[in-house]
């Protein structure tokens, strides 16, 4: 007797059940791109770290060039020049200007800058025209970051501007899980890679490329391996190789009912991979458990491309989130106006592929060619999943659906 399908809920709840999140380790900050922080960090020092100047210019003191005008212009003598990282002059004596160029550090004494455009340009001494209000064109030490403040909180996904901060306070790491390593495994006698000439009998491993690169996306590092045969020991044997460099093992193909379905006739007898139907179209049968003595995940995917894709995006990636520690672990739904109507057969939620638009203020999701889940072109020509719940039989055009915007960060 067939198992009775389970929802696609009942499957993702097993699979973030069996996950467990990577353990931390301080990385370089360029390493952490697209990762969650594993601790929180603060400020160690101030940022701007010293009063600095805003301006290339001269620094002055206020009382000195306040009645400088066109009219009644003061003339100062310079007396040294401070540029950024090479400041020699500490103190600016009354009565008296210093060129400074943007980034330097203000003079003790100095409380104002006086753009170049507001003078002559002199040298030895310099020709004031306009007077700047007491701290004008001075960025003063702390008026970005205090010590002590909260810079990143844990938890946080790392982009540009968080490295970029921690990077100004002098972190060159930081406390982070790291990539997941994630193993591909293509099965089937009939795949050829790309590039090489094709049989009557045979097609190229689209699947392969197709999951390293989502798995890519995810952050995760991700391993192609060469085609396996429907062969259970030849199949076994690559998989006791690559478990070694392995967090996570994801197959494509050999998960139904026919005579050639090697992954689970070589997997089945372990007793720790589940097989069995989830009520989801495309993306039916489906695989999850653990392999190897570090009991690694494996992820068990239909062979056809959009039910391998479609089943990577609702349980694999969710699995590698958690294992990163980045929340939410599922894409969010959105809500869209359906442009022509769609049927669905019953029992089971369909993921129909579609177009996306915003443009117009109302969002709108266009389906994008069949249901088969053979059809890769159309699944490269959409952004989009139309989520269709298990008990509806037919959307008419211009009523609302849930979405899954599949390019989208969140």
């Amino acid at each position: 007797m067939a198992d009775a399908p389970i929802t696609v809920e009942q499957h993702l709840a097993r699979v973030l059940e069996a996950i467990t999140p990577l353990g931390h380790v301080q990385q370089p900050l360029m390493e952490t791109l697209g990762l969650a922080a594993a601790e929180s960090v603060t400020a160690g020092i101030a940022l701007p770290s010293f009063d600095n100047s805003a301006m290339d210019g001269y620094a002055v003191r206020h009382a000195d060039v306040a009645d400088a005008g066109e009219e009644s212009p003061v003339e100062l003598p310079v007396v040294g020049e401070i540029g950024a990282g090479n400041a020699q002059l500490l103190t600016l004596p009354p009565g008296t200007a210093a060129k400074i160029m943007t980034g330097a550090p203000v003079p003790s004494g100095a409380d104002c800058v006086v753009p170049y455009e507001w003078t002559d340009h002199g040298v030895a001494r310099v020709r004031i025209e306009r007077s700047p209000s007491p701290g004008q064109h001075v960025r003063v030490a702390g008026d970005d970051v205090s010590v002590g403040d909260l810079l990143i909180e844990e938890g946080t996904v790392l982009g540009p501007r968080h490295l970029g901060l921690l990077a100004s306070v002098g972190r060159a790491s930081v406390a982070s899980r790291p990539r997941p390593r994630v193993v591909i495994l293509s099965t089937g006698t009939e795949l050829r890679e790309p590039g090489q000439p094709l049989g009557h009998d045979s097609i190229y491993d689209g699947n392969s490329y197709l999951l390293a690169a989502a798995a890519r996306r995810a952050g995760a590092l991700a391993y192609r391996v060469g085609i396996v045969p429907d062969q259970p020991r030849a199949f076994l044997d690559a998989l006791a190789d690559q478990l070694v460099r392995a967090d996570v093992v994801v197959t494509s193909g050999g998960v139904s009912m026919g005579d050639f379905d090697v992954v689970k006739e070589a997997l089945r007898p372990l007793g720790t991979v589940w097989f069995g139907p989830v009520a989801m179209q495309p993306g039916k049968p489906q695989g999850f458990g653990t392999v190897g003595d570090d009991a690694t995940p494996i992820f068990c995917l239909p062979g056809n491309p959009v039910s391998s894709y479609i089943s990577f995006e609702m349980f694999v990636l969710p699995a590698l989130r958690k294992m990163m520690g980045i929340n939410p672990h599922s894409r969010p739904l959105v809500q869209a106006r359906l442009t022509h109507a769609i049927t669905s057969p019953p029992g089971r939620r369909q993921f129909l592929r579609g177009e996306y638009d915003a443009a117009s203020g109302q969002a709108t999701v266009t389906p994008v060619g069949g249901s088969g889940s053979h059809l890769v072109g159309d699944l490269a020509a959409s952004d989009a999943l139309i989520v269709v719940p298990e008990d509806t039989l037919s959307i008419g055009a211009g009523e609302p659906v849930q979405v899954i915007r599949l390019d989208e960060e969140f």
